[in-house]
């Protein structure tokens, strides 16, 4: 007897699946938001009781130890990319050269400042990728792009000028290098880009976490006090006196290497899940909104106060930021549509060895 169409399940509904990897997306996005706006307070937590060298130490240290496994397993199985090593020689030295930077602002300027300064950073990045991608320099050269790297450096330097009271050595020092760090994690990202092109995100954040932690291993045993041994004074100290976290958590060092986690390990992992969710545009644009979150922490544990003025600076940096990413990610697009609209037999040749202009620039994007 035949079944009736009634007693049939369902077909799975495509709008249904999509919204629930965008719900499943925003989750991801919003908590990576949250464990990246908490970096800059950890690091000024600790900025009272260990140096830069001896904080950078042990936090990259634990995070390499955490994605170890993807390039051990990896090797062992024989899939680990041709050349990963050699390639990641470059992003490493320069990451590791941005993270002294960023790490020993902390120590000389409070982190909501810090972290409106670094939105300079994609003022580099579009430096570097007009100088070194061809295919960037026509969404570098248009109006909207422009409008927005304009109101980046207006509002980064109304952020800093209009700090109340007089900006000393120490707080020039501590911009300078916040801005240096801008300058050089741009610069680790276009050498991402450039040498470790057609690599899995993973896979390649894994290697070059591998080489940071050695160099900041490094510094830490040279240059930090006691040779990084006096962060395990840290231990057994409370985070906060009384029942408000309880065993294991309410301790200093504990709390010392879960920064790594959230900052370093699962922060990535949570980027990159939230690209494949929401594509980069979105992505990238809720984690601009990284300065308010650390601005409203800041202020709440340790003080920190902007005057209106700044903070509307500060706003309009982010807003430009804001719309640069928004006009590549609607030319990138436009290029994209016009390419698959082309006649079959142009594209459809893309094989495996083949060069297809969308995916190369997707994987661009990714890695």
């Amino acid at each position: 007897m035949a079944r009736s169409d009634a007693s049939r399940p369902p077909a799975d509904d495509p709008s249904s699946h999509h919204g629930v990897r965008t719900f499943e997306g925003l989750v991801i996005v919003s908590l990576t938001l949250v464990g990246w706006s908490s970096i800059p307070l950890f690091l000024r937590h600790f900025a009272e009781d260990i140096d830069p060298w001896t904080s950078n130490g042990w936090r990259y240290g634990f995070a390499a130890l955490i994605w170890a496994p993807v390039v051990i397993v990896g090797g062992l199985r024989r899939r680990l990319p041709e050349g990963l090593w050699r390639r990641a020689v470059v992003p490493s030295v320069i990451n590791s050269i941005g993270q002294v930077c960023f790490t020993s602002a902390h120590y000389l300027i409070e982190p909501g400042l810090l972290t409106f300064g670094l939105r300079s950073q994609i003022l580099f990045v579009s430096v570097g990728a007009y100088l070194m991608f061809e295919s960037e320099r026509r969404v570098v050269r248009s109006p909207g792009y422009l409008i927005g790297a304009l109101m980046v450096v207006v509002g980064t330097i109304g952020t800093v000028s209009l700090e109340e009271g007089a900006l000393d050595g120490a707080k020039l020092a501590g911009v300078g290098l916040a801005i240096a760090s801008g300058l050089f994690f741009a610069m680790y990202a276009l050498a991402v880009r450039k040498h470790m092109h057609g690599v899995n995100p993973i896979v390649a954040f894994s290697a070059i976490s591998q080489y940071t932690a050695a160099s900041q291993i490094t510094l830490m045993v040279a240059l930090g006090a006691s040779g990084g041994l006096g962060a395990l004074a840290l231990a057994g100290q409370p985070v906060v006196e009384g029942p408000v976290l309880a065993g294991f958590l309410n301790d200093q060092f504990v709390l010392l290497l879960l920064s790594a986690v959230i900052g370093i390990a699962l922060g990535h992992v949570g980027y990159y899940a939230a690209i494949g969710r929401l594509g980069v545009a979105v992505s990238s644009g809720v984690i601009q909104l990284q300065p308010f979150l650390v601005l409203a922490g800041s202020a709440a544990l340790f003080g920190e106060r902007m005057t209106a003025l700044q903070v509307a600076s500060g706003t309009l940096a982010v807003a430009g930021a804001g719309l640069m990413l928004f006009v590549q990610h609607r030319l990138n697009r436009r290029d994209e549509i016009s390419v698959t609209a082309m006649p079959t037999a142009v594209t459809d040749g893309a094989g495996p060895d083949d060069p297809d202009p969308v995916r190369e620039r997707a994987e661009e994007k990714d890695v």
